[in-house]
């Protein structure tokens, strides 16, 4: 049985930082690509980040480059999503999601629960 759990969601001003951690269970994951999904009210979900199996590659779109960073602990089955200079339309609920491929689409075959980012003005 895989479980992803997220936590370190919460209310931050624009501008701040939030980290999101997610943790991980189950046999295979540590061979597993591994991304950040989020949805905000009335919008498609989109992707935020993805990280091979190695950490070796990286994935992100123009809306979130250089602003957040993925990275992944396989001795401890987490995967982190640092998140800096927070912009209201950042708000949204997050989801940690894990899969055999890495993809920028929502084709993983995991997900979390989700973790509620609100980013003030």
């Amino acid at each position: 049985q895989v479980q992803l759990v997220e936590s370190g969601g919460g209310l931050v001003q624009a501008g701040g930082s939030l980290r999101l951690s997610c943790a991980a269970s189950g046999r295979f994951l540590r061979t597993y690509a591994m991304a950040w999904f989020r949805q905000a009210p009335g919008k498609e979900r989109e992707f935020v980040a993805a990280i091979t199996w190695t950490g070796a590659s990286t994935f992100y779109p123009d809306s979130v480059k250089g602003r957040f960073t993925i990275s992944r602990d396989n001795g401890k089955n987490t995967v982190n999503l640092e998140m800096n200079s927070l912009k209201p339309e950042d708000t949204a609920v997050y989801y940690c999601a894990a899969g055999p491929h890495v993809s920028r689409g929502d084709d993983y075959d995991y997900w979390g629960q989700g973790t509620q980012v609100t980013v003030s003005s």
